[in-house]
């Protein structure tokens, strides 16, 4: 099977600083992936390489066999590579359905026109409704984006992405800054999407007891360098990853 999503010794240096070293990455289509690794791993530095908002130093990044190294966010967002953000990314003065809208309308390639209101394209906003229900918020279409609990706003950000029909969704920390009463929605949301079964999901996550819920395998990165790769149960029964979060590696690589 030809992975999705592809890297062959991705590498990004800093300065004196390699925050990502020699990583070779393989995602196959349809599966949910988890990387874990203890702060300062280079996980987000690796999401933003795999999304376009930083160039590797070296190496390349695949997608569909398509060599897309070079290509910009925009670019690989419209091939089908979307992303989420630690910090939400919403238009917090228009309403829950409006922001929804406005990327289904952007995904069907439909230009504004001032001289035609909206709900003239009725399948749009259907279409809208139908990702608000996906992410247990239709019953929130009308409120201002701005108002929303940092919980429905994360889910307001995965409908969005849902909506430009992204095929590998990357969730950078979706519960990041959330109470603990917010997350078993936000797990809930993602737990449907993975069960459609037409996505190809990479998580970070810190919370553990989430990743095992989730996840088909592991990757875990250690000081920018891919540690291990496989199956949840081998993973976490690891010997080489519990000394990686143990601090025993930490003792090795000083």
């Amino acid at each position: 099977m030809v992975p999705i999503l592809e890297t062959k010794g991705l590498t990004i240096t800093f300065g004196g600083h390699t925050a990502v070293s020699d990583v070779h990455f393989q995602m196959p289509p349809h599966h949910f992936k988890s990387i874990i690794g203890p702060n300062g791993a280079g996980k987000t530095t690796f999401f933003n390489l795999l999304s376009g908002q930083l160039k590797p130093s070296a190496g390349t990044i695949h997608y569909k066999g398509k060599d897309i190294t070079r290509l910009s966010p925009t670019e690989r967002a419209r091939l089908g590579i979307g992303r989420s953000f630690q910090l939400t990314n919403v238009f917090p003065n228009l309403t829950v359905l409006e922001n929804v809208r406005l990327a289904v309308q952007a995904q069907a390639g439909i230009r504004y026109n001032m001289f035609s209101h909206f709900r003239k394209f009725n399948r749009l906003e259907e279409r809208a409704y139908e990702l608000l229900q996906t992410v247990l918020l239709n019953g929130k279409a009308e409120a201002l984006a701005k108002n929303l609990a940092h919980g429905e706003k994360r889910k307001l950000e995965i409908a969005m992405l849902l909506a430009l029909q992204s095929e590998v969704l990357l969730l950078d920390e979706p519960t990041a800054g959330m109470s603990l009463e917010e997350v078993p929605a936000i797990l809930e949301v993602i737990h449907k999407i993975k069960q459609q079964g037409n996505k190809t999901i990479i998580l970070i996550e810190h919370k553990m007891d989430m990743v095992l819920d989730l996840s088909d395998s592991i990757m875990v990165l250690f000081n920018g360098k891919f540690l291990a790769d496989g199956p949840v149960a081998d993973i976490m029964q690891s010997e080489i990853v519990q000394s990686a979060y143990l601090g025993g590696l930490y003792d090795d690589a000083s």
